[in-house]
């Protein structure tokens, strides 16, 4: 009798560590280097890898978890690699400690695709077009669940990778998950349909009729739901290329506050933004005078604006990561200025978990404990605009600023983003961070302006494409003239008002119908193009 090899043995572990090297890859700054459409091709590939592997009928509910959290947590590690380079570098932690705080991160959050295996595995009905919608509808769950459990961390969502495909003019109509979905359905009819034990036709008629569609939505008009709103503005977007390892040092803030208020004072456009802690002190620690010097260039008679990264408050009743918005009718307010503070705030950086005080003390970093800003904050008028700033990481959750869209007649007309991401290295999060940034105007339908600190300090306009653009990690100024935008998509609408809960609505749809599918008990014989599944 033969006995069979160890489970960690079996092959379709392999196809799972290939599937997720490509999937990760498909997010990487190398991939948009072989062309537009690369990112798509070679992240449907890795599902495609993947799924094959789910689809052999000697795997058990346990297995198919496996291979899919194994799945996951290679995906995960290479696309948010980055965080590496923030703990060790400049975090000062032993490199052995940062990479196994990356990768039990990224094997935690796997969890939820691990489940995914698990619950397609166990409640399939060995029916092609019934287990491709269970799929979908339990990938667009575990989607979610990793963006919201525990303040969420949806870096790297699969919907970032349509950016430049076809499936991207579902963004304003479901955001980014419902995009992910939408491709992760497509997959799964093409890959099901073909290992399924089904009659010719329907092995040629599935890829057939997603070729189409995919080529209809190619030619089909975008649907725009924002008209141009009151008179463009110029903007003024600066980028201080300030290392990460000096930004805090008391000797080298004065060159950086004195070349950041020297282009405040001096930009020649209407809008002038400066990135996330542009400048990196209390009011109360800045040089005497420095901050009224700032403020008067935005007096009575001004006719100019300004968006400023600093950290607002005191020690003793608490601070906030927040923009501060300068000009004449701002500084004739009580607080004697605009203030936007950061809602969603960064664990561990922003934010400590109850018990990781401990490792926070292990690193070297000016982390503390942040207070949080409320969710839908009025916008910044500037002329007949209104603009809505947001900072760093929060661009990354849609469904929360899509909260300031439910009176359309206040809705934001330019969406901001202030950065900093000179914690991450030099490329890969700057390339990622832009992507994001990208499907949030796709998502609105409006233009974003980012002026980060080492880049991608750009203008976006309302179809997602970069319009103006600084070379990254230089420091520089960019100058340029942005269109408002007035108008809710359907995304927006439907966000703003519930949330995430209709994309976990149509998660529970899809799924009850995979279940629902009538079990296959004498499946088709399948002439040679692979295993039935049983």
């Amino acid at each position: 009798m033969t006995q069979s090899a160890p489970w960690w043995r079996h092959p379709a572990l392999a196809w799972a560590v290939l599937g997720g090297a490509l999937h990760a890859w498909s997010l990487s700054p190398w991939c948009q280097d072989w062309g537009k459409v690369a990112p798509a091709l070679i992240q449907t590939l890795a599902l495609v890898v993947v799924l094959s592997a789910l689809c052999r009928k000697e795997l058990t509910p346990g297995k198919a978890s496996a291979v899919m959290w194994l799945y996951g947590t290679v995906w995960l590690i290479g696309a948010t690699g980055w965080m590496y380079v923030s703990l060790h570098r400049y975090g000062e932690l032993p490199g052995w400690l940062a990479a196994s705080a990356v990768v039990a991160l990224c094997a935690a959050l796997s969890l939820y695709m691990a489940l995914v295996g698990w619950a397609w595995a166990r409640w399939r009905r060995r029916v092609w077009w019934a287990d491709a919608l269970l799929f979908a509808g339990l990938w667009l769950l575990a989607e979610m669940a990793r963006a919201v459990i525990l303040t969420g961390f949806p870096w790297g969502a699969s919907g970032y990778g349509m950016l430049e495909a076809p499936l991207v003019r579902f963004a304003p109509w479901l955001g980014v998950y419902g995009l992910g979905c939408v491709w992760a359905l497509g997959v799964a009819l093409l890959v099901m349909s073909a290992w399924g034990g089904v009659s010719a036709r329907v092995r040629l008629g599935v890829p057939a009729a997603i070729l189409l569609g995919v080529l209809a939505l190619q030619f089909m008009p975008t649907q725009v739901f924002t008209q141009a709103h009151g008179r463009s503005l110029s903007v003024t977007l600066l980028q201080g290329n300030v290392p990460q390892d000096e930004k805090f040092l008391s000797e080298r803030q004065v060159p950086m506050l004195i070349w950041h208020g020297q282009q405040i004072l001096s930009a020649q456009g209407q809008l002038v933004v400066a990135p996330e802690t542009a400048i990196p002190m209390l009011p109360m620690q800045l040089p005497p005078g420095y901050w009224d010097q700032i403020r008067s260039g935005f007096g009575p008679g001004s006719h100019r604006f300004a968006l400023i990264g600093v950290p607002l408050g005191d020690f003793e009743r608490g601070y906030t990561n927040s923009v501060a918005g300068l000009s004449a009718d701002a500084l004739a307010t009580p607080e004697g200025m605009y203030r936007y503070n950061k809602h969603h705030l960064v664990p561990f950086g922003e934010v400590i978990p109850y018990g990781f005080h401990w490792f926070v003390r292990m690193m070297n970093m000016p982390l503390g404990d942040f207070s949080r800003g409320p969710l839908n904050a009025p916008p910044f008028a500037v002329l007949d605009q209104r603009v809505a700033p947001n900072i760093c990481y929060e661009d990354l959750y849609g469904e929360e600023i899509a909260a300031r869209f439910k009176d359309a007649a206040s809705s934001p007309t330019i969406l901001v983003n202030v950065s900093n991401l000179a914690w991450f290295g030099e490329r890969v999060a700057i390339s990622q961070h832009l992507q994001i940034a990208r499907m949030r105007s796709l998502e609105f339908q409006l233009p974003t302006l980012r002026a980060t600190n080492t880049g991608a300090t750009v203008v976006i306009d309302h179809t997602g494409r970069v319009t103006h653009a600084l070379p990254t990690n230089t420091r520089g100024v960019l100058e340029a003239s942005v269109q408002g935008r007035a108008g809710v998509t359907p995304f927006a609408w439907w966000a703003s008002r519930w949330g995430l809960w209709p994309m976990f609505g149509l998660a529970l749809v899809l799924m009850a119908g995979g279940c629902a599918g009538v079990r296959n008990r004498t499946p088709l014989p399948l002439g040679g193009n692979g295993p039935v599944i049983h």
